[in-house]
């Protein structure tokens, strides 16, 4: 009878440890998120940056270093590899209200009485390639490629005022960290430096260099 029972209790034991190894078996784990697939968002952001216009040939400058805020849209892709890099291509577009001024100078570096010279940026795009690796649902990222802006010039000489508008290229790099609040909802924070390189303005009677650096908030839907 002692034979029997222990018989039993022994085929109850292995019963339910091979019920229990199923179930871990065929139980499968909850997946991570997956930043595959595109992308459409709103950004906002502030910039400051360099702007040094040089008159030729004489050497006359002035640096209205430009700062100020700027808002648009941005759109992607990316796909996540088994590894967890993410490779992925993105392009934006924002207005922007870059400005500044400053006193006009002589080459030896005397100010010039009653000159004054503003720049503002009126918009910035970009199209950029970017390059991350999946922690979950955080993705550091960096990201480089060609960046546009619309650069005016305002040379206020004692009343007599002349302005122009030159649209610039020039190449960008920067860095962020992007988070997946759900499986569609996705925010970013992120730092751009832009050289726009320099730029004839006034039929060349001028050149103007412009370096920016942009500190960006985004949200996005990814579908």
């Amino acid at each position: 009878m002692k034979r029997i029972l222990f018989a039993s209790t022994c085929m109850a034991l292995m019963m339910g440890a091979a019920q229990a190894a199923d179930a871990l078996q065929y139980e499968t784990p909850p997946a991570g998120f997956v930043w595959t697939g595109g992308y459409v968002g709103l950004q906002a952001g502030y910039a400051w940056g360099s702007s040094h216009l040089t008159v030729n040939p004489v050497g006359n400058f002035a640096d209205p270093d430009p700062d100020g805020f700027l808002g648009g849209v941005y759109a992607g892709y990316n796909h996540q590899f088994a590894n967890n890099v993410v490779l992925g291509v993105e392009a934006d577009i924002a207005y922007a209200d870059i400005e500044g001024s400053g006193p006009g100078f002589d080459s030896s570096g005397a100010v010039f009485p009653g000159v004054e010279v503003s720049g503002r940026a009126k918009w910035t795009g970009a199209v950029r390639a970017r390059a991350g690796y999946a922690v979950d649902r955080f993705l550091p990222y960096l990201a480089g490629g060609v960046a546009f802006t619309k650069y005016k010039v305002v040379i206020d000489e004692s009343g007599n005022i002349d302005s122009d508008s030159q649209s610039l290229t020039g190449w960008t790099v920067g860095a962020g960290v992007e988070y997946a609040f759900s499986d569609q909802l996705m925010g970013r924070f992120e730092y751009r430096y832009t050289d726009f390189g320099s730029k004839d303005f006034f039929e060349g009677i001028d050149t103007v260099d412009l370096k920016t650096h942009d500190l960006r908030i985004g949200i996005a839907y990814k579908f």
